[in-house]
């Protein structure tokens, strides 16, 4: 069958690649933002030392051209190619040849810890926040560029000639789908790194100097919607023009265009983010203030509280602990009530993100008697994730926005008691799309924004729009036990400092 064609009709296709911290997702929309053909492979991250994490450069490849592959040889006319992808994840390549000099190392990687305090003990967090919007914290890739340079035998000397190459999963991908060929970025990606003045737009030779990061390393960045170059591979030549990180991604695929506009994406870890229009606004209350998008040469802004521990923690019940076969198995375990018979959880498996901030506390249960059981253990971690929800709604209130709704996406939106238990703890209507892969139709959009074929005002009507509302119910919050959650996470805090 001719897949150009769907009963008669010449369709246009887009094609988004959803590069992800576990796994990677190719997805075909039609013009409608209807999905008609997706492909999917996870792979495994590595785990050398406490605290660190990895990736294979080798093996995220691999996933990607298995997922691709397969829609390659089918018979779409595929239009254009968006990139969306895992942020702050750090690569750093031969020049020459591309092949990477170290693995990848993951946004949830807190190595750098020490070297971060060190910073700070320099008084430097003040002027990088006030360029960046960020805070000074392992998360970023700057302190992770430095550490390869400084760790890898002859890295820093080769960075000097000019003979290295970095990137976050973007400009990795970009490189290799046009053999080596490409090296740019987007404007989103590049805010992430701790080296991108996100009120000057571009590098700041300032922050290279802190971080130790020469110049030459860096791929050109772009506006999300540019003409990046074209994919080359098999006998296919598509134009790339859209790459978004993958958060930013899911503000645009949830049709996040005006200010006040809000979505969370609980996948690997949870990321709530706001449009906070065309001026960076900075946080009182430690959130992050980023670039939202760049589309038709406007810039707009967000502000961002990370969660480093949503899905990881759901896998590591089912994986370590085996507490469930499958991760659908854990809405049957889950509470309804939302009750945990006294038990609470700190997902602080690499330490913990916003607004709290802190790089080496661990995770903990605290409460355990022998009564205990698995539904109680696994109902504290699920609300160990609305809690720290909670806590960036309140940060978000001392910045000056008052959360209305909230829409929410990614692998745990399936969950219907986690959204009805978040709906009872925020007491607010919590909206799920009827496709959840926001991030991927985002790509779509951004990529379909640069080659032409939508503009964002005709976007936000295009794409199944049916929503499942949760509405909050009476007397499920219980107050007290909230209390006694952030008083666990304090002390714990003070233990680890």
């Amino acid at each position: 069958m001719d897949k150009s064609r769907i009963g008669g009709v010449y369709m246009t296709f887009l094609l988004a690649i959803d590069q992800g911290t576990t796994s990677t997702r190719c997805v075909v929309y039609d013009e409608e933002l209807n999905i008609i053909k997706s492909e999917q492979q996870e792979y495994s991250l590595l785990y050398p030392a406490d605290g660190w994490v990895e990736v294979d450069p080798n093996k995220l490849l691999e996933s990607v051209y298995n997922t691709l592959d397969p829609i390659l040889d089918s018979s779409f006319d595929i239009k254009c190619l968006g990139i969306t992808n895992q942020r702050e994840t750090t690569l750093v390549w031969e020049a020459e040849s591309g092949t990477p000099i170290y693995n990848g190392i993951v946004w949830q990687d807190r190595r750098t810890a020490d070297y971060c305090s060190s910073l700070k003990e320099q008084n430097l967090e003040h002027i990088i926040n006030q360029k960046t919007g960020l805070l000074l914290d392992p998360y970023f890739s700057a302190t992770k560029i430095s550490w390869i340079l400084d760790n890898v035998e002859g890295a820093r000397e080769k960075a000097l000639k000019g003979n290295l190459r970095f990137g976050t999963v973007d400009t990795f991908l970009l490189w290799h789908l046009s053999d080596g060929q490409l090296h740019k970025t987007d404007v989103t990606n590049a805010s992430r790194t701790n080296i991108f003045n996100i009120r000057s737009m571009e590098w700041d030779q300032e922050l290279l100097d802190i971080f130790d990061v020469p110049a030459s390393m860096l791929p050109e960045v772009c506006s999300s919607d540019a003409e990046f170059g074209s994919l080359s591979r098999k006998s296919a030549s598509i134009p790339i023009t859209g790459m978004i990180g993958d958060q930013q991604s899911a503000l645009v695929g949830q049709r996040c265009f005006n200010y006040g506009d809000m979505k969370a994406t609980f996948g690997t870890g949870c990321f709530l983010m706001v449009n906070s229009g065309l001026k960076p606004q900075s946080s009182k209350s430690g959130l992050l203030s980023t670039v939202g998008y760049k589309l038709k040469e406007s810039t707009s802004y967000a502000l961002e509280g990370s969660i480093f521990s949503a899905g990881t923690t759901i896998q590591w019940l089912r994986d370590n602990m085996k507490f469930f076969k499958d991760s659908q198995a854990s809405i049957e375990l889950l509470s309804s009530s939302g009750k945990s018979n006294g038990v609470l959880f700190i997902p602080a498996f690499t330490g913990i993100g916003a607004p709290h901030w802190n790089a080496e506390v661990r995770a903990s249960f605290y409460g355990i008697t022998r009564d205990t059981s698995q539904q109680d253990m696994i109902t504290a971690a699920f609300k160990a994730l609305i809690y720290q929800v909670m806590d960036i709604r309140d940060a978000l209130k001392e910045d000056g926005i008052e959360i209305m709704n909230l829409a929410v996406d990614g692998g745990m939106a399936g969950n219907e008691k986690f959204c009805q238990l978040l709906a009872d703890f925020l007491g607010l209507d919590i909206r799920v799309p009827a496709s959840t892969e926001s991030t991927a139709t985002g790509a779509a959009i951004t990529a379909g924004i640069g080659f032409g074929i939508f503009s964002t005002e005709k976007t936000i009507e295009k794409g199944p729009n049916q929503l499942t509302i949760y509405s909050p119910r009476e007397g499920i919050l219980d107050i007290s036990d909230h209390e006694n959650w952030k008083q666990f996470l304090k002390v714990l805090m003070q233990a680890y400092s």
